[in-house]
């Protein structure tokens, strides 16, 4: 009786989660509908990109423990892949993105097999490294990326372009990308690679002595990331339709990726999530408010915001909403 007590209490926390999950869903696919403001769908749109990136860093980062400040590289790589390939070749981006995901998850094997025989801070710096290279290769090779001219994508309206006209279709794409990558990683919690990639997050030498393929867990943690962050990346430069060496591989884009996670809650599949929709849009707001007059200022968003969290919420906003429902309850 007990137990069916409890499958009864665990079937109705599962309905009114996902209850949650589809009002959640559909408050955010109404605001497109609802608002006219562009810098609102331009936030609404950044905030649903930077989610997507980081949940596909979140793979490698919080679930197989793999810290990785240079993922920089794969956006980069699915941006400029796909907007050569429109520009040079007139491959459309829907095609290009693909191209550019799986030479992104080519290159993270090829980092992965490298790299990951370093431990700590030297696989991070390895990472930093590699995406520090893929810039100082972009800006000088300008026959291919037009080095720091920048690359500009000319706009021609088409659904077939990936270029509308308006804020909206972007908006309900970006939507549609961020959900998915959520629904991903919630899928990959229950499977078999999933639970590998948290053990050896956990301990690496024990799931090995389980037998486990450690190493081959985390190669394919790698290149799933980097695949799912050029696909981001690819989207960014859609949107932008300009490309610049030292801002699409910079450093900002690198650290920005863990941050979210850390502030939403690493290793969950919504933290990500929370994280963007906490960070992006007071950033943003800090950056249209201040303008040029303190550039570079709302980066001490994430300093602060990161300090709080770390010292209130270490766990992130998903341990601390999840302490609190466990209060309500009891």
């Amino acid at each position: 009786m007990t137990a069916a007590g409890g499958g009864g209490a665990t079937g109705r926390r599962r309905g009114w989660r996902l209850a949650a999950w589809l009002a959640g869903g559909l408050l955010l696919a109404a605001v497109p509908l609802v608002v006219r403001n562009a810098f609102v769908h331009d936030v609404m749109i950044l905030t649903l990109l930077w989610a997507a990136a980081a949940s596909a860093w979140n793979i490698a980062g919080g679930y197989a423990g793999q810290i990785s400040i240079g993922h920089a590289a794969f956006f980069g790589i699915g941006a400029y892949t796909s907007s050569i390939l429109f520009v040079d070749l007139g491959v459309t981006p829907w095609l290009g993105m693909i191209v550019g995901a799986i030479l992104a998850a080519l290159f993270a094997v090829l980092i992965s097999v490298v790299c990951f025989r370093l431990r700590g801070p030297f696989f991070i710096l390895a990472t930093l490294a590699f995406a520090e290279v893929l810039r100082v290769l972009a800006l000088n090779w300008r026959s291919l990326t037009r080095g720091s001219y920048g690359l500009e994508v000319t706009f021609r309206e088409s659904a077939a372009n990936f270029m509308f006209a308006g804020k909206r279709p972007y908006t309900y794409l970006a939507l549609l990308l961020a959900a998915g990558m959520v629904a991903l990683v919630r899928g990959l919690e229950r499977a078999p690679l999933g639970y590998r990639l948290v053990a050896t997050r956990e301990e690496e030498d024990a799931a090995e002595a389980m037998g486990i393929d450690t190493f081959r867990a985390k190669v394919i943690g790698m290149a799933l990331s980097a695949l799912l962050t050029a696909l981001a990346g690819s989207f960014y430069a859609q949107y932008f339709l300009f490309l610049e060496p030292g801002q699409i591989f910079s450093f900002e884009v690198s650290i920005q990726l863990p941050l979210i996670c850390v502030i939403g809650g690493i290793g969950t599949a919504v933290g990500p999530l929370l994280g963007a929709l906490l960070i992006v849009p007071f950033s943003e707001l800090l950056r249209a408010w201040l303008g040029g007059a303190a550039s570079g200022l709302y980066l001490s968003v994430y300093a602060l915001v990161l300090i709080l969290v770390v010292l209130f919420m270490p766990d992130g906003l998903v341990g601390a909403l999840g302490r609190r429902a466990q209060e309500a309850a009891a």
